[in-house]
C-alpha cells in the first residue's frame, strides 16, 4: 500500500459473507484526518466512525492521519488512484482540494462545512452539529457553577464550533440569566495549538469562570491542562465540558462532561447510498434522538441535576425544546455580547 509523507495509514478490512454484495458494490472508502487519530475528538472520532462503519457494510476502510492543514492534493491524488468508491476529507480546509480532485478522478467525495456544495453523485456535506448536546452543557454549566461565570474557549470558528458555541450560551442563559458567558479564540485555526488553548483557558479562568466548554481537537489538551493547574476565582475547582471525544481515561477529577458525537451512523448512510445510487442527494447530520449526540456523564455531576439534565434533553427530543443551529461566527459574537 502507497505510505504518504508525514501520514499514517492502516487499513482496516472485514470480510463477512452477509455482506458481500456491499463490498461487491463498493469496496473500500479512504478518511482523511489533519492530526492523528488519537486526540479524543475530531481526527478520532472520523476514523473511529469510519471503521465502525465498515465493519458494518462490510466495506475497507483506509485512513491516512496526521496530514496536517495544507495542500492535500497529491495525497487525495494517490488514494483516487488507489480506486476507493469514495474519499471522506475530515477538515474544513480540504473541501477545496478534496471537491477539485473528485471531479478530476470521477470519484464521490464527502466534505463538511460547506452545505451548499451537495452535488448528485459526485459531493456531499457533513457539517456535523452538536449544538442539541452543547445546549444541555450549558444548561449543566449553569447549574453548576459556583463562581456565576462560565467560559468558552475554541480553536477556531468553523460552523460546528460556532453552532455549538451559540448554543451553549443560549443553554446557559436559558438555566440562569445571572450567569456571565466568556467568550475566547484561541486562533483563526489553532486546531493542535495545546500551548494557546492552556494561555487562553488561563485567562478565562482569571476573569472568573470555574467552567471551560473547550472545542479544539489538539489544544484541548492544553484547555485541560490549564483546568487541572488552575483554581477558581473564589479558590475552588474548576471543570472542564469536552466536546466530540471522551477523555474520562486520562481525566483526573477535572472533567465534568463532554458533547460526544458518533460519527459512525453518518459513515454507514453514505455507504448505503452509494449503494443505492443515492449519494449527493442529501448532507448527513447527528442528532440527539438517535443518539450520535449525546451528554456525558461523570462522577462529578451529581445524580440529582443529570436527572434534571436528561429531563431537558427528554423536552428537546419531543420538540418542546427547539435549539436552533448558527453556523456563522458573527451570530456568537453578538448572542455572547447581547446576553453580557
Amino acid at each position: 500500500m502507497t505510505r504518504f509523507k508525514s501520514a499514517i495509514f492502516t487499513a482496516f478490512t472485514v470480510s463477512m459473507l452477509s455482506t458481500a454484495a456491499y463490498a461487491a458494490e463498493i469496496k473500500s472508502i479512504a478518511i482523511l484526518t489533519p492530526e492523528q487519530g488519537t486526540d479524543f475528538g475530531w481526527n478520532q472520532q472520523g476514523a473511529e466512525g469510519a471503521k465502525a462503519a465498515g465493519k458494518a457494510t462490510g466495506v475497507e476502510v483506509i485512513t491516512a492521519e496526521n496530514l496536517g492543514y495544507g495542500d492535500i492534493r497529491p495525497t487525495l491524488r494517490e488514494l483516487a488512484e488507489e480506486g476507493h468508491g469514495l474519499l471522506i476529507a475530515h477538515a474544513g480546509g480540504y473541501n477545496t482540494a478534496a471537491t477539485e480532485i473528485g471531479t478530476e478522478a470521477k470519484i464521490k467525495v464527502a466534505i463538511v462545512d460547506s452545505p451548499a456544495s451537495l452535488k448528485k453523485d459526485a459531493v456531499a456535506d457533513y457539517t456535523a452539529s452538536g449544538h442539541a448536546g452543547a445546549y444541555l452543557a450549558g444548561r449543566l454549566a449553569a447549574k453548576m457553577s459556583r463562581t456565576g461565570t462560565v467560559g468558552i474557549v475554541t480553536s477556531g470558528e468553523p460552523p460546528s464550533w460556532n453552532a455549538q458555541s451559540s448554543a451553549f450560551a443560549e443553554g446557559v442563559k436559558a438555566e440562569k440569566t445571572s450567569v456571565t458567558v466568556r467568550y475566547a479564540v484561541i486562533g483563526p485555526a489553532a486546531y493542535s495549538d495545546a500551548a494557546g488553548g492552556k494561555r487562553v483557558t488561563e485567562s478565562l479562568i482569571a476573569a472568573g469562570a470555574d467552567i471551560i466548554f473547550g472545542q479544539g481537537n489538539g489544544s484541548s489538551f492544553g484547555m485541560l491542562q490549564a483546568v487541572e493547574t488552575t483554581k477558581a476565582t473564589d479558590g475552588g475547582k474548576v471543570f472542564f465540558i469536552d466536546v466530540i471525544g471522551n477523555k474520562t481515561t486520562i481525566d483526573k477529577g477535572f472533567l465534568l462532561s463532554s458533547v460526544l458525537w458518533n460519527l459512525t451512523p453518518i459513515y454507514t448512510a453514505m455507504i448505503e447510498d452509494i449503494k443505492a445510487d443515492k449519494y449527493g442527494s442529501r448532507n448527513y447530520n447527528i442528532s440527539l434522538a438517535d443518539d450520535s449526540v449525546s451528554l456525558l456523564k461523570t462522577p462529578q455531576i451529581p445524580d440529582d441535576v443529570w436527572t434534571s439534565v436528561m429531563d431537558i434533553r427528554d423536552k428537546m427530543i419531543k420538540g418542546e425544546i427547539k435549539v436552533e443551529a448558527k453556523f456563522d461566527a458573527a451570530s456568537v459574537h453578538a448572542l455572547v455580547t447581547q446576553m453580557n
